[in-house]
Formats: C-alpha cells, structure tokens, sequence
C-alpha cells in the first residue's frame, strides 16, 4: 500500500473527551445502575453525581478519545500527527490542549460553550472495561470548527465510527474525506461498536465503498458488520477496501490486504486493562504504513504498541516507543 509523504502522517476527528479512569468492583456498578461491559451515555447532572461518587477513590485522568488516543500513539511511535476535535470553555479544556501538545500531537482543537466532554471508565477486576459519558462539547463539533488544509496535507485521515451517527458530524466526515482523497491521501476507519454498526450499517456500507482505505473493527465488530466472524468476516471486509484489520485481543489479529491473509501474534504481557488498545493497535498500524513499512511490519508493530497500554493503567502509554528494534 503505497502512502504519500506529506506535512502530517495521521490527522484525526474526534471527540475530545477528558478519560476518568478508575478500579472499582461489580456491585459498585450495579449502584449506579451502568452495564458492565458496555458504554451508556450520561448527561451533565448523572455525571456529576457519579464524579462525586468516585471522588475518594484513586484515579487517573488523562485526555482521551479514540481518535486522539491513537494520534497521541502516532506521535509516541515517531510520527507526525495533527488532532481536530471541539472541548468546553471549562478548566479541563485547557488541560486537554495543554496534555494533547504535550504528547507531541499538533492541536487544532477549538473551543466551544458549556463542559468538555468526558469519560468516566469503571475497571473490574477481570479488567473489563465500563464506560459513563458525557459527550458535551464534542457534540456541538461543527464544520466551522475544521481546518481543512491540515487534513489535505496529511497522509492519512482517521476517523472514529462514533462520529457518523450525528448528521452534523457526518457531513464532517464526508467532506474531510472528499478533501484528502482529492489530495492523494488515505482514509483509515474504526468502526467502533457493535451496537452503532448496527444503527448506522447503510452509512458504513457506504463508507467502505467509497472511502475508506483502511478499515479496523474488533472481532465482534466484524461479526456485527459482515454477519461471520474472524476469518470468513475477514474475507468479507476486504472485498470492500484495501487494509481491512480484525482485532481479536489476547489472540493477537489478522489483516487481509492484496489478497494475502497476516496473521499477527501477540506479545504477551500482564494485563492490567484493556482500555486504549485497540487505538493504539490503530496507531501501530498508521505508523508503519505511513513509515513505509511492510503491512507485516506494521502489524508487528501495532501488536507491541498495543501491549504496552494494556499492560499499563491509562488509556495511553506514556513515553516514546521504539518502533524498530524487534521488526
């Protein structure tokens, strides 16, 4: 897969959501009425009252989102990257502006009313992943907001699923396409979750089709978008773009592109939490394709990238990563 060089190697749309990350048991999240395994979102006075709730308990906090998860991976591996995304006019904006340079990201994210978003995520101890968020500001993410010229000088456009489901967002995303498609670039697609496959498939469909050069979706993402798993939903990915990639977590992954199948095997570490992984898995990838590695290499490298956070606490690792030393 042959990528052009540009000023940016990944540009990213996302939701700027500010991650409260903390350990909890079962019967806590029964108490304040979450689903474990799943993401609920909550509005201002819910998240308010749960804030409070955990305010004793130990946490980390961290900026987040998916997209600018894996942007901040591109950036700890050595590549360039360039995150767009909408935060409040609150405290924890700037402290998300001032954390996104700091990880070495370029920031074009602007400001907007009321709270920046967050996500408050519980970690069981069978280091399941439950998610409370309050979206805020990122909703009102409009496209006055993006600077198109960064995404037509970069290579690759990243793109969270999430942000298809809003008419105003998705008309962000089609024309972000639209431009660095113009500009000779790629665009690399995380379908995100099962359930928003299944609210918005005919949008995917039409995504995949046109678009999206480079697909990720985890195993039950790629049964919930092709209707077969692994290897057979794989197959079925790949008749629909170049790069398509299934996460298969503990077990490693695979990737289908020019016809050949790669499977790529886990490097295996303590886990502590799953949180973050697969946008670092995400970050691997766009960083060896974008570094003119080999779809192998890449894999090989978004596998070891991808165990640094889970055997970690956050949702990101912090420090740079040296992308070479075991391809």
């Amino acid at each position: 897969m042959k990528i052009k060089k540009a000023k940016y190697d990944v540009a990213g749309i996302g939701a700027a959501l500010l991650d409260f990350t903390v350990n909890v048991d079962d019967s806590f999240l029964k108490e304040i009425n979450l689903v474990k395994g799943h993401m609920q979102l909550v509005d201002e006075a819910t998240s308010a009252e749960i804030l409070e709730r955990i305010s004793h308990m130990e946490m980390s906090v961290a900026p987040g989102g998916s997209s600018a998860n894996t942007l901040a991976g591109v950036a700890a591996l050595g590549g360039k990257g360039a995150f767009i995304g909408r935060v409040g006019n609150d405290s924890n904006a700037e402290r998300y502006i001032g954390e996104t340079l700091k990880s070495g990201v370029e920031s074009f994210i602007k400001h907007g009313h009321g709270m920046t978003g967050h996500a408050i995520t519980f970690i069981t101890p069978d280091s399941q992943r439950t998610f409370a968020t309050h979206l805020g500001a990122c909703t009102s993410l409009s496209i006055s907001d993006i600077d198109f010229g960064v995404i037509e000088q970069s290579s690759i456009i990243h793109l969270e699923g999430y942000l298809f489901e809003p008419q105003q967002q998705r008309e962000i995303c089609y024309e972000a396409m639209k431009r660095i498609k113009d500009a000779g670039g790629h665009v690399s697609l995380d379908l995100a979750d099962p359930s928003l496959i299944g609210r918005i498939k005919d949008v995917f469909d039409d995504v995949i089709e046109k678009y999206a050069d480079i697909v990720f979706a985890n195993e039950d993402e790629v049964l919930a978008y092709t209707g077969s798993a692994e290897h057979d939903g794989l197959h079925i990915l790949a008749e629909k773009t170049t790069f398509a990639v299934a996460k298969l977590g503990e077990r490693g992954s695979l990737i289908k592109t020019a016809g050949n199948i790669i499977k790529v095997d886990p490097f295996m570490v303590d886990v502590i939490n799953t949180n973050g992984a697969g946008d670092m898995y995400a970050a691997g990838i766009l960083y060896g394709l974008t570094s003119g590695k080999s779809a192998e290499a890449a894999g090989k490298i978004a596998s070891y990238a991808s165990s640094l956070v889970v055997s970690s606490a956050g949702a990101r690792y912090n420090g740079k990563i040296d992308p070479v030393k075991f391809i």
